[in-house]
């Protein structure tokens, strides 16, 4: 019961960064323009979460204004990352549940 509620946890917040930041890559990519609320609620948003990966990689423009942001993409690969050790520990740590077996 507590395995179940950690990794349900966990696969939350996990999964709500990479919303964000995904939603920043694809903003970013496509030429959102920054004045408008939901975008920079988004840039706003994902800003933490892109903090520690800030300057690791730059950006590149494709095509005027067309960013493709690799710190972005490295943080959303190693959020998951970091996310499936947390779920392989609380499996690792929890008492094993007994299976019964159809006779």
């Amino acid at each position: 019961m507590v395995a179940r509620f950690l990794a349900g946890l966990i696969n939350f917040f996990i999964g709500l960064a990479e919303v964000f930041l995904g939603l920043r890559v694809l903003l970013r990519l496509f030429n959102a323009n920054s004045n408008i609320g939901f975008v920079q609620w988004v840039y706003d948003s994902s800003d933490v979460l892109l903090d520690p990966f800030r300057g690791i990689f730059t950006a590149r423009e494709i095509a005027p204004g067309n960013v493709v942001d690799f710190s972005a993409l490295f943080a959303m690969l190693v959020y998951g990352l970091v996310g499936m050790l947390f779920l392989m520990l609380v499996v690792r740590l929890t008492p094993d549940t007994v299976v019964e077996t159809k006779k």
